[in-house]
C-alpha cells in the first residue's frame, strides 16, 4: 500500500516542497496501486476500457501547425453503446477518428462532440465493443495524498501510481479557463485522453496536459493536469444534443498569451483571428481589459467575457515601445474560427 507515502508526500508538499520532487519521483517505481481487490484478471478487465485514438485532421486545419495531422492518444469507453469520453485536443478538426481497442483490433467512430470551453470531447464507435465500460466517479472531495491510478491505452503496462496533488484553479495560454482542474504527481508521459482511476475503479478525470507546478511551493513540482469528470457530467446533455456546452457564448479574440510575475505577454495571434484584425501584435503587453487592470490570465479572460458574447467589441488596453493603446476588438466565435465538421 502506498498510503502512509502518499501522507508523508502530503505533509512534504505543504511544509518542505523543496523535497516534494524526490519524493513523487520514488511513487514512480512502486507498483500499481491496488484497484479494490483487484487481481491481474480484474485489472485488465477494468483497463480494456481505456482504448486508442487515432485522429486524422488535414493539412489546412487550423491547428496542423501546432498538434499534428495524425493525432494519438487514449480515451475512455464509458456506457455500453460504444460511448468515449477523450480530451477534445486529439479529435479537434479531425476528418477521420478510429479507436483501437485491447485486441489490437481498430474500429471507426464518429465524433459525437468537441467543447472547447471545458475541453472534452466525445466519440461514438461504428461497431460493438464487446468491453465493459468505466463507470464515473466522483471528482469532488478528493484531499491531497489520495491514492490512485493512471491508465492510457496499453493494459496493465500503460498503467503507473499516482498521487492526487491539488485541485484549483488552471488558466490556458490559448483562451481557456477551468475552475477545478485536477493535479497529480509524478509526471505520466502520455497523458492525452489518459483515464484517472479511483482505488474503486471508477474515472475521476481525463488527461489533459503535462504541467511544471502540479505543487506548487518554493520549489515546483512536475505532474499532469486531469479535466475532472465531475465537469463532464455537468455538460453531458448539452454535449450529447448539442456537440458543445451551450452554458456560456464566450468572445473570443484570437490571442495567445504567457504569464509572468503578473504581467501578460501576447505570444502570438491567430491568423485571421479578431486580435489580429483589430491591430494586436506579439510583444504587446496587455495592461488593461474593459478599462480595469489585468493581474493575471484569468483575471484578463473574466475581464473579457464580462464584456458581451461573440460579436460584441471588446476592449483592450496594450502596452508596447511606441507606446499605450486602446484596441477595440470586434470578438469572433472560436467554433466558427476552427475547420470543424458543419454540426459541431
Amino acid at each position: 500500500m502506498h498510503t502512509r507515502l502518499a501522507k508523508i508526500v502530503t505533509i512534504f508538499c505543504a511544509h518542505r516542497p523543496v523535497l516534494a520532487a524526490l519524493l513523487a519521483a520514488c511513487i514512480a517505481a512502486l507498483p500499481i496501486a491496488p484497484v479494490a481487490a483487484a487481481d491481474s484478471d480484474t485489472m485488465e478487465d477494468l483497463l480494456s476500457a481505456v482504448v486508442g485514438i487515432r485522429a486524422t485532421v488535414p493539412q489546412h486545419a487550423r491547428t496542423a501547425a501546432a498538434l499534428g495531422t495524425d493525432r494519438v492518444g487514449s480515451g475512455v469507453l464509458i456506457d455500453a453503446s460504444g460511448l468515449i469520453v477523450t480530451i477534445g485536443y486529439l479529435i479537434m478538426e479531425a476528418e477521420r477518428v478510429e479507436v483501437q481497442l485491447a485486441s489490437g483490433q481498430p474500429i471507426p467512430a464518429e465524433i459525437l462532440a468537441y467543447d472547447y470551453e471545458t475541453g472534452f470531447g466525445l466519440l461514438r464507435a461504428e461497431a460493438a465493443i464487446e468491453t465493459r465500460p468505466m463507470a464515473l466517479g466522483s471528482s469532488g472531495g478528493l484531499e491531497p495524498g489520495d491514492e490512485m491510478l493512471i491508465a492510457s491505452y496499453g493494459g496493465i503496462q500503460a498503467a503507473r501510481p499516482a498521487i492526487f496533488a491539488d485541485a484549483r484553479e488552471f488558466a490556458g495560454y490559448w483562451e481557456y479557463l477551468l475552475e477545478d482542474a485536477l493535479f497529480t504527481v509524478p509526471p505520466y508521459p502520455r497523458f492525452g485522453g489518459a483515464a484517472l482511476i479511483s482505488p474503486a475503479g471508477q474515472l475521476l478525470g481525463i488527461g489533459s496536459l503535462s504541467v511544471g507546478d502540479a505543487i506548487v511551493g518554493e520549489q515546483m513540482v512536475p505532474g499532469n493536469m486531469f479535466l475532472p469528470i465531475d465537469l463532464l457530467k455537468s455538460v453531458m446533455g448539452d454535449l450529447l444534443v448539442h456537440g458543445r456546452s451551450t452554458g456560456s457564448d464566450r468572445p473570443w479574440l484570437g490571442l495567445y498569451t504567457e504569464e509572468f510575475e503578473g504581467i501578460l505577454l501576447v505570444r502570438r495571434v491567430a491568423d485571421d483571428g479578431p486580435a489580429m484584425a483589430a491591430g494586436i501584435e506579439a510583444g504587446d503587453i496587455i495592461a488593461a481589459a474593459g478599462g480595469q487592470p489585468v493581474v493575471s490570465m484569468a483575471d484578463f479572460y473574466r475581464k473579457v467575457w464580462a464584456q458581451g458574447k461573440p460579436g460584441d467589441t471588446i476592449s483592450i488596453t496594450v502596452i508596447r515601445d511606441s507606446g499605450v493603446y486602446e484596441m477595440e476588438v470586434r470578438s469572433g466565435d472560436r467554433y466558427r474560427w476552427l475547420r470543424l465538421r458543419h454540426d459541431l
